[in-house]
């Protein structure tokens, strides 16, 4: 009965976003990207394929996902790698991605749906990364047997699964055949309500930003634009993060240059950012031609380059620590040894709490904190070199997530 008014639920839910799409053009990319995902399976996957399925919520959990796809792509060469998303923006973003045979979205969680997708994808393995529980599609894997596994899971004790009512969701979990999951407390949650199949692999996205070191990062106009001066990279900032670092930015005297790349880079917006800027200030968009040393602000209004921005960076600010749920990723400046400044919102993630709690990363919630933090750092070269040094070694101790899912998985194959 429960799943019979969950799925009324989905398909009232499905009509509502064809209305909101009218109006948003993240839901329009959401509905419309939807309507060929049947047909384009059929195109590309025959009776005879073996495949893969690998879910994504969006794009940060594709990226944590991205090293067990990567070696399971290896160790199965094979299977065709079927990888979905729910949202627009991540399937947007890395629909032309080279790891995966088809890349759809996730078509909305309806028995119909599922029956049909199953069908047609016919995989061997499943996995869901981090997280998302769609009832429909764990039912039918579960009555057709295909192994289904959670990678890097990560659960809380507000979640469904762990109230007295939440039975209903507590059987979605009983479809999985094994839990990855991050840390201890999630493995003890899942053990309270009677799940042993569970193992602490760590997080996959340590080995993700590791196999960054192993790429070649250069960027010759940031090179130029950065010219021998200490640089503060800011990374995936909100207008709230902005505010307070445009502040320090116009009172400072202090020999420095600024990269931000802002987490929306709208025209209106990237423009606005830039006229609040009284230093000298230069976009992506208008770097040709143009002597990027002269300049003290470099604004990216583009996408897909701040990881290797990163690499030039003495310092870092995080954006997102001013909203919900919190702080951005804070490990691909880590991975670089490079000491990171966040807003207060950072509780929700374990590798910012821990690196606050270790002191690589300085909480600010104020523009004091803000100018002090930064003062600190830039003037203490000792500070920055100690800070970030605890950064880089915190992400190398945590790597290894991947090979505790493959070791895993080939020894339950091998059984």
């Amino acid at each position: 009965m429960m799943l019979f008014l969950y799925t009324i639920i989905v398909i009232l839910a499905s009509q509502l976003v064809k209305l909101l799409a009218l109006f948003s053009p993240k839901m329009k990319l959401f509905v419309e990207g939807r309507k060929e995902v049947f047909q384009t399976l059929k195109s590309k996957i025959s009776l005879s394929d073996k495949t893969i399925w690998f879910h994504a919520a969006s794009l940060g959990e594709y990226e944590q996902g991205l090293p067990v796809i990567e070696t399971i792509k290896t160790k199965f060469p094979n299977h065709k790698i079927v990888l979905t998303f729910f949202s627009p923006s991540g399937l947007e973003v890395r629909k032309n991605n080279p790891v995966a045979d088809v890349t759809v979205y996730l078509p909305l969680d309806t028995q119909n749906n599922a029956s049909e997708f199953l069908k047609l994808v016919h995989p061997e393995m499943v996995f869901f990364i981090k997280y998302e529980y769609w009832p429909n599609y764990l039912n039918e894997l579960k009555k057709q047997q295909i192994k289904t596994y959670l990678i890097s899971g990560i659960f809380r004790e507000n979640q469904m699964f762990f109230k007295w009512h939440g039975g209903f969701y507590r059987n979605t979990l009983k479809t999985f055949d094994y839990f990855f999951v991050q840390n201890e407390s999630s493995k003890k949650l899942l053990q309270s309500i009677g799940f042993n199949n569970v193992k602490i692999s760590g997080d996959t996205r340590f080995d993700r930003v590791v196999a960054i070191l192993e790429r070649d990062t250069t960027l010759d106009f940031i090179a130029q634009f950065k010219n021998n001066t200490i640089t503060v990279v800011v990374g995936s900032s909100w207008p709230k993060d902005e505010s307070l670092l445009v502040n320090y930015i116009n009172q400072t005297n202090e020999k420095v240059k600024f990269i931000i790349a802002p987490h929306n880079i709208k025209a209106e917006q990237i423009q606005e950012l830039k006229n609040s800027i009284s230093k000298k200030v230069i976009l992506f968009s208008e770097k040709e031609n143009q002597n990027l040393a002269e300049f003290d602000v470099f604004i990216i209004d583009t996408i897909g380059i701040l990881t290797k921005i990163y690499s030039y960076a003495d310092i870092a600010y995080v954006g997102g620590g001013y909203g919900n749920p919190g702080v951005h990723n804070i490990l691909e400046p880590a991975t670089f040894g490079v000491p990171i400044i966040v807003g207060p919102n950072y509780s929700h993630f374990a590798e910012a709490t821990a690196l606050v709690n270790m002191e690589g990363c300085i909480s600010i919630s104020n523009q004091n904190e803000l100018n002090e933090a930064l003062e600190n750092l830039i003037q203490n070269e000792d500070i920055r070199h100690e800070k970030g040094h605890i950064c880089s070694t915190f992400v190398q101790m945590n790597k290894g997530a991947t090979a505790v899912v493959l070791n895993h998985l080939l020894n339950e194959n091998l059984n």
